[in-house]
């Protein structure tokens, strides 16, 4: 192998996956120091991905969620040729795997997953107890190093003209993220951040809803339920989000792309969970708090309650929540 190996990793699709992808670009980092890291990913991604020191540039391949585009991956491979020494293959498809061979990269790196014989060269076990657990599972395709806690990079300059620009200088504020683009089934209720907002507002703290056009219903219910919050949801991009997060006193969230971010930016959150487990995708730091019933039918790992009730957010009170923030923000608890 190269001192200077040049490396593709084909990234993930969602925002949280990307985050905690950033456990093996570290660790890659420390293994072969010279290197140079590309991701290949949509181009949503190029704002997160900059935001990662390990990584030399984000390649944009715009393609449709679930689409195979068979010969759009081989062409695309094919203009890769002679680039790259080695490739890592996050996603476990087998489409994922097909640029990487079309670009005849010498060592194509990934879990087994949808049978990838022979589309990949090293094949990394995968143990059943870390399918879930994303970033355990990524860092392990370096199969060396330390792992990291992700930790991305913030823009001084963007965060101080975007915290004028709605309001929010010299303030103290919580980021509550209530959106989760997976389903319903990782959603807190919106009359429960509601609430929490206004109890945070009692405390002389400011709340901003962050989250993407696609949260702008459940960001606008929760305005309406909370006067006094700032509703922000689709009017920042990525970069922004990642910016105002880091400011935030605190963050709420589901468990969501941003979640991560917050963990990544070292802002502390709360994380509260339904359908999915912290015990496989938790918020990398040391500064959370952990919030789920863990009930009989929790983790079902759906997006929508199979059994239609939503018991295991619905049944999950304010009080429990705003506690777990007041450990975080320090406040003394009330007799």
């Amino acid at each position: 192998m190269a001192e200077s190996p040049t490396i593709l990793v084909i990234g993930p699709r969602w925002v949280g996956d990307m985050v905690m992808a950033q456990c093996l670009f570290s660790a890659l980092k420390e293994r072969y120091p010279n290197a140079a890291i590309d991701v290949l990913a949509p181009g949503w991604a190029a704002p997160l991905v900059k935001r990662m020191p390990e990584i030399r540039c984000q390649i944009d391949f715009p393609l449709m969620p679930g689409a195979l585009e068979f010969r759009s991956r081989r062409r695309f491979g094919r203009l890769l040729r002679g680039r790259y020494d080695m490739a890592y293959v996050l996603p476990g498809s087998w489409k994922s795997a097909l640029i990487p061979f079309f670009a005849r990269i010498p060592r194509r790196v990934g879990n087994l997953r949808e049978m990838r014989y022979g589309l990949l060269t090293d094949v990394v076990p995968l143990a059943d107890g870390l399918k879930r657990r994303t970033a355990r599972a990524y860092f392990g395709l370096a199969r060396g190093g330390t792992f990291r806690m992700p930790k991305l990079t913030i823009d001084t300059a963007n965060q101080a003209a975007l915290l004028a620009r709605f309001g929010l200088t010299g303030q103290d504020f919580v980021a509550l993220m209530p959106g989760a683009e997976f389903g319903p089934a990782k959603r807190w209720p919106s009359d429960h951040y509601a609430e929490l907002a206004r109890d945070m507002m009692a405390k002389g703290l400011g709340v901003a809803l962050l989250g993407s056009k696609n949260d702008a219903d459940v960001t606008g219910e929760i305005a309406a339920l909370a006067p006094g919050a700032i509703d922000l949801a689709g009017k920042t991009r990525l970069e922004d989000a990642i910016d105002l997060i880091a400011a935030a006193k605190l963050a709420v969230s589901n468990d969501s792309g941003l979640m991560h971010v917050a963990a990544a930016v070292g802002t502390p959150i709360v994380a509260v969970y339904g359908s999915t487990s912290p015990e496989n995708t938790p918020p990398l730091t040391d500064r959370s708090e952990l919030i789920w019933l863990h009930l009989s039918c929790s983790p079902c790992h759906k997006k929508v309650c199979p059994l239609g009730h939503l018991n295991c957010l619905k049944t999950l009170d304010v009080a429990r929540v705003a506690a777990a923030a007041d450990r975080l923000l320090k406040v003394p608890a009330t007799a």
